[in-house]
């Protein structure tokens, strides 16, 4: 799914191309897509965009005082063309029309996920605002205050759009990493030098990663976003040696998702239980890394 970084490189990107421009036309490719009726889409048809912004992780086209708000989920990604070409089939959702060129809105898969909404005015979009704190702008204060405000472990907390803006699987691994905080801690278990850590952290991964991704990109639009970055720490890395101290990423899965990690870093060396595995594996899951490199022998 785009993060904050992914967001505002895709944003970097579509100003100079957006910015001034009219829609000359909205094609709808899959009715899945539109969420709202009212103002229907046709309403923007011959509008100027004025603006484009981050909502969490949902990018904004400002329309002479009303709005699209696009929200790309997993699988949802932009594409942008310098003519009116077809849609591409099978991932083709939409396209809006301008002069000059085209930007597309794809989804790879078959579950339709990707969301487009219409906002009369401004208090339709603030109602749309998941309610996350903005972190890049936080003071110590607000964060600690919106981190603590609940239980819940800090993965959880960092990828819950109600408190934390724009942070989603993959920057939160980074981010616990450099914090060199477990996943699994609680939010009302750290001091408070943790806490700033935290805060500290997930200001300089996200800014980083943003400048990195604008920086790589340049003056090209972004054709792969992905949450998967062979420069990342430990997102995407399971097995990989740690950049910091070369002990094998380890993870844990949830649902649909999963954490990575350093045990060595960010666990004093203990492995976290994987509910199927350690379901499983019952006494015999490892809890340190000499445990697993033990049981990998036994087992060649």
């Amino acid at each position: 799914m785009p993060e904050l970084p992914d967001i505002e490189l895709y944003l970097h990107a579509l100003r100079p191309r957006l910015i001034s421009r009219r829609v000359r036309a909205i094609r709808i490719a899959s009715p899945f897509l539109v969420r709202t009726a009212d103002p229907p889409m046709d309403t923007f048809v011959g509008k100027e965009i004025d603006g484009l912004s981050r909502l969490g992780k949902r990018v904004v086209f400002h329309l002479e005082g009303a709005f699209l708000v696009l929200h790309l989920m997993v699988a949802g990604r932009l594409r942008w063309l310098p003519d009116a070409a077809a849609l591409p089939k099978k991932i083709g959702l939409a396209a809006i029309d301008v002069d000059g060129g085209s930007l597309f809105i794809t989804e790879a898969g078959s579950t339709h996920r990707a969301s487009l909404h219409a906002a009369a005015d401004g208090v339709a979009l603030a109602a749309m605002d998941p309610g996350g704190l903005e972190v890049l702008s936080a003071g110590p204060a607000q964060f600690r205050g919106r981190l603590t405000a609940e239980r819940h472990t800090l993965k959880r907390a960092l990828t819950d759009p109600a408190i934390f803006s724009g942070i989603g699987n993959a920057y939160s691994d980074e981010i616990l990493h450099r914090a060199k905080l477990s996943p699994l801690r609680m939010t009302d278990a750290l001091s408070a030098d943790q806490v700033e850590r935290l805060r500290v952290a997930t200001q300089t991964v996200l800014v980083e990663w943003r400048d990195t991704l604008i920086r790589q990109a340049g003056d090209r639009f972004p054709e792969r976003v992905t949450a998967f970055r062979p420069e990342m720490a430990v997102h995407g890395r399971y097995n990989l040696p740690c950049p910091v101290c070369a002990t094998p990423i380890q993870r844990i899965r949830y649902a649909s998702n999963e954490a990575n990690y350093c045990p060595a870093c960010q666990t004093e060396g203990r492995l976290l239980a994987d509910r199927a595995l350690s379901r499983l594996l019952g006494a015999d899951w490892p809890r340190s890394l000499d445990e697993l490199e033990r049981l990998k022998a036994s087992r060649r």
